[in-house]
């Protein structure tokens, strides 16, 4: 089969497409025929090392000293059971699916295992493999996240990097929450951004962000524009913060600088919930959530897609599509 590889740490072009081995499922695993999969901010850093400050000295020891550990990078896919193991009952070969691999990776091929009980759940047979893909990453973080925060109707959040895959979905799913929604990014997205339910758009490139009044009863955090002291100074007493990119530094200041402050911070990883992933995908074909998509890429051109990930600039979700 045809997987695009990373088999060395640098710019997008030491990603190159060759032939591997087919994958061939265990007993508790199903095949996936890929049909389409995305480049995520995720895979940007795993291929170049490009961390946020302070990873960068954990980075090697996770995913590989030299090179990367798994070269077929990755995190979801979607299209259809190919094949199962003998013990799987829960699909069947032709099953229509959407799969969230996290860690595990190698989604970057036209074929991928995922164990039967993990992070995979059918789609309707009206929803198109380019809208499933675009799902899982974006749409369960932005979803853990503001569950852990506890947003509540009528609250005010400020979401930082609201033009990204995760702020995009954080942007909808804290509307549908009755949250009053305040979007931060650039000028070229503002309306994008009130497209998908903000009831303020801030232009950084014009507006100061950290002048704010601290009025906000939750801020969430997407991109590592802002630190963690600057994110806390926007918020009413007793607020809530998350730093989904946030460097190791404030991760590590998080719970001493919450109690002093009197706030609440939410840092680390978003757990990978198959129930996330269902609700999504609920969602979706019910027309109630709707994941934005940039652009889409012909999987021979998956080293544009790196290219303009590694811009800082997109939107949404970047979609890479197989024949």
């Amino acid at each position: 089969m045809k997987a695009a590889l990373c088999t060395r740490y640098g710019a997008p072009d030491v990603i190159q497409i060759v032939d591997v081995p087919k994958p061939v499922a265990a007993d508790d695993e199903i095949l996936i025929r890929v049909r389409a999969t995305t480049v995520t901010a995720g895979d940007w850093r795993i291929r170049s090392l490009d961390m946020p400050p302070g990873f960068g000295l954990i980075a090697r020891p996770i995913f590989g000293m030299t090179r990367p550990r798994q070269p077929i990078l990755g995190s979801e896919v979607a299209g259809e059971v190919a094949a199962v193991g003998r013990n799987v009952s829960k699909f069947h070969a032709g099953d229509r699916v959407v799969a969230f691999d996290g860690a595990g990776m190698r989604c970057h091929a036209e074929f991928k295992c995922m164990r039967a009980n993990g992070n995979v759940v059918r789609i309707p047979d009206h929803m198109e493999f380019v809208t499933a893909a675009a799902l899982p990453f974006g749409g369960t973080t932005a979803m853990d996240f503001l569950q852990r925060l506890g947003l509540r109707e009528g609250e005010n959040i400020l979401i930082v990097g609201a033009s990204g895959s995760v702020g995009s979905a954080a942007v909808q799913l804290a509307r549908q929450r009755g949250a009053r929604v305040t979007g931060v990014c650039s000028s070229a997205n503002v309306e994008m951004v009130r497209s998908l339910g903000a009831e303020r758009v801030i232009d950084y490139g014009h507006e100061d962000v950290t002048a704010l009044t601290p009025d906000f009863d939750v801020v969430m955090e997407t991109v590592g524009a802002l630190n963690l002291t600057q994110s806390m100074r926007l918020l009413r007493k007793g607020g809530r913060v998350a730093m989904i990119a946030g460097s190791l530094g404030d991760m590590l200041a998080a719970p001493w600088k919450s109690k002093l402050r009197g706030v609440k911070a939410v840092v680390g990883p978003a757990s990978e919930k198959q129930a996330d992933l269902q609700q999504l995908v609920t969602m979706a074909g019910m027309g109630e959530f709707h994941p934005f998509i940039e652009a889409t890429y012909p999987f021979e051109k998956i080293v544009e897609a790196h290219r303009r990930v590694q811009e800082r600039r997109k939107r949404g979700n970047l979609v890479i599509t197989f024949s």
